[in-house]
């Protein structure tokens, strides 16, 4: 039988693995020196206090889109979800892995390792671009392309109004 709606998880998990698997080692590589190590002690406070900010805006971008906003049931029915989460930003569920990402570079504190959420907007970027947009674009044509015109497609923003 031939589902009538996009994939579920589309290509997220892809996505996730990829970016928590370059945090991880990019800690761990700074952790045994073979990445530089570069802090600015006066500035390590203001870097714990924004990673606690990305961290806990991520977790809560994630739970509104995937427990509040209940993608998988619009997904179901083939709805083009433009309200909650996805009133400020296209990729919610993406975008909160890749701020409790950031979040947790900004807390170990190596500002080298601060390019990474270039890397990660980048990624994110260029991945949707070539899979779930053509997707969503073929699904949903005029709707969606308005949509994205309004709404950013990987940093949570207050989009104009449809």
């Amino acid at each position: 039988m031939k589902k009538n709606h996009l994939p579920i998880l589309g290509v997220g998990p892809m996505y996730v693995i990829i970016i928590v698997g370059m945090t991880i080692i990019s800690i761990i590589l700074s952790a045994t020196n073979i990445i530089p190590i570069i802090t600015i002690k006066n500035l390590r406070w203001i870097l714990i206090l924004l990673g606690v900010l990305c961290v806990v805006t991520g977790i809560t971008l994630w739970l509104k889109a995937v427990i509040f906003d209940r993608l998988d049931a619009h997904i179901i029915k083939n709805e083009l979800v433009t309200t909650g989460a996805y009133a400020y930003v296209r990729n919610p569920v993406y975008s909160a892995f890749m701020l409790v990402c950031t979040g947790i570079l900004f807390g170990y504190g190596n500002i080298v390792l601060l390019i990474l959420p270039f890397f990660y907007w980048a990624f994110m970027t260029v991945f949707m671009k070539l899979t779930e947009e053509k997707w969503l674009e073929d699904l949903y044509g005029q709707e969606y392309i308005s949509y994205c015109k309004s709404v950013n497609r990987c940093i949570p923003w207050k989009g104009k109004k449809l």
